[in-house]
């Protein structure tokens, strides 16, 4: 297992849209070792799609604190539900947050890491999770999202004593 190096703005793999996994083998399954590895490495992460790591393929991993890791194969949002505004950042455009819709509850299909369907229903932070790291398997960014550039804000880190 290793950590891998995370691809950030303005690199072109951010933009495309991967493709659906067709097999599940040894090479898939390291690949979601290695991004759970990734994810873990980073303190203020939430999720992690392929695409963030370099490979335009349809796999996603999401832990939030205190809940399990979901491994997504394949995922689709099936429905959305509401409508909120939340603050978003990401791994692949640090330094920055902005203030975006998102739904209150997605239900997704996907696979897990063994090929078996499931379906899952989230709200709160976990549906945000699953938008944003799905619409990354698109080529999309929470930053497509914003309704004026004064909605991106800076991220402040604050001073050690």
């Amino acid at each position: 297992m290793a950590i891998l190096q995370i691809r950030t703005l303005p690199d072109p793999v951010l933009r495309q849209k991967a493709k659906r996994v067709t097999r599940i083998d040894t090479s898939i399954r390291k690949l979601i070792d290695d991004m759970i590895d990734t994810l873990r490495a980073d303190p203020n992460r939430a999720g992690l799609a392929a695409p963030q790591v370099g490979r335009l393929l349809r796999v996603a991993v999401i832990e939030l604190p205190e809940q399990e890791l979901i491994i997504l194969i394949n995922p689709e949002i099936v429905k959305k539900e509401g409508e909120r505004i939340v603050q978003e950042g990401c791994l692949s455009i640090p330094g920055y947050f902005g203030e975006i819709k998102r739904a209150v509850t997605v239900k997704v299909k996907a696979k897990n890491r063994d090929g078996k369907e499931f379906r899952l229903k989230a709200e709160g932070l976990l549906a945000q999770a699953l938008e944003q790291e799905i619409e990354h398997l698109d080529g999309i960014l929470y930053i497509d999202h914003l309704e004026s550039s004064e909605k991106l804000f800076e991220a402040v880190k604050e001073e050690e004593d």
